[in-house]
């Protein structure tokens, strides 16, 4: 009974060993490559998948998400003899399992291999200005040719990225230098329009401001000419309304006589003739107030002329010229 025993457990061993073979389970975005006695037969896609058992083996289990694979920094020669280091990164994608696994050895290299020559061949066309300003250009470029190339390896390789181009360390110096430069050349230059603009806007407004003023004093001066011209007109219109005689008016001249006489700048000063006739109007017009005689107040009062006058005394005017002497206003 023993051998039988150990026959039957041997037995089912085997069986649950060959049931496990034989059911495949292939997780989802997955491919397993089948061969049998070392041929391939078919592609297993995701899910429940039956195979032979000890017959058919899974040679490659292949994921067909898209893959990020960074570049360890490579140094390329551009065309104007320098040497600068260029990180990359590739996005690519299986498409063709069977072809990834028996069309080339190991996919991954061969990408980073092509990478780097066709990089090499990119930048050693270009200066550095040009490889630090065209990372655009770079990126088509290289995607186009990995494209290219591993369309056979059935791999499609999405976006080419250049994480960092890092010229050589005195380069850097020199262009850091530059661009100080350059800014502070643009700070002067905006300093000087700044100061220019604001001595532009300065005269503008001093501008504004002179012919504010003038306006305003001309308009001023309107204003004044036009209250005088109105007083007088006031004046002249109360003086012919209230019929103005000989008398009020030689009173008004004895009024104005001392304010001629006021300050020491006047050294000269003439009386129109009239002033005479008017003065002896009211000298009559006292003496008839006090009996007759000339030698009241009115002809105590009247000031002689002083200096010159032009006498015009009821006949046709003579134009004389006496010698007086100044009488003080006061």
């Amino acid at each position: 009974m023993e051998p039988v025993l150990i026959v039957l457990v041997v037995l089912v061993v085997v069986a649950f060993i060959a049931l496990i073979k034989t059911i495949q389970v292939i997780p989802q975005a997955s491919a397993a490559i089948v061969e049998r006695f070392g041929r391939y037969t078919r592609t297993l896609s995701a899910g429940l998948n039956i195979v032979v058992p000890f017959i058919d083996t899974i040679r490659n289990r292949i994921d067909l998400r898209e893959q990020v694979v960074p570049f360890p920094p490579q140094p390329v020669i551009t065309s104007d003899n320098l040497v600068v280091n260029i990180d990359t990164v590739i996005y690519y994608q299986v498409t063709d399992p069977r072809a990834a696994t028996y069309e080339v050895a190991s996919y991954i290299q061969a990408i980073e291999q092509l990478t780097v020559t066709t990089l090499r061949n990119i930048i050693g066309s270009m200066d550095l200005e040009s490889t630090l300003t065209s990372r655009e250009v770079i990126n088509a470029g290289l995607r186009g040719v990995l494209d290219e190339a591993t369309g056979r390896w059935g791999i499609r390789v999405n976006r080419v990225e250049l994480k960092a181009i890092e010229p050589p360390t005195s380069i850097q110096d020199s262009m850091e230098k530059q661009m100080r430069a350059d800014r502070d050349k643009r700070a002067a230059i905006l300093t000087a329009e700044g100061a220019r603009q604001a001595q532009i806007l300065r005269a503008e407004g001093e501008k504004q401001a002179a012919v504010l003023q003038a306006e305003g004093e001309a308009q001023a001066a309107v204003l004044r000419a036009d209250g005088e011209a109105a007083a007088i007109r006031t004046v002249f219109e109360a003086i012919h309304e209230g019929d103005a005689d000989q008398k009020l008016l030689a009173y008004q001249y004895l009024q104005t006589l001392p304010e001629l006489a006021k300050g020491d700048s006047n050294k000269l000063w003439i009386i129109p003739s009239e002033v005479g006739d008017a003065l002896k109007g009211l000298g009559g017009a006292f003496t008839g107030l006090t009996g007759g005689n000339g030698a009241g107040p009115a002809a105590a009062a009247a000031p002689r002329p002083v200096d010159t006058e032009t006498k015009h005394i009821g006949r046709p005017r003579v134009e004389t010229t006496r010698e007086y002497p100044r009488i003080d206003p006061e």
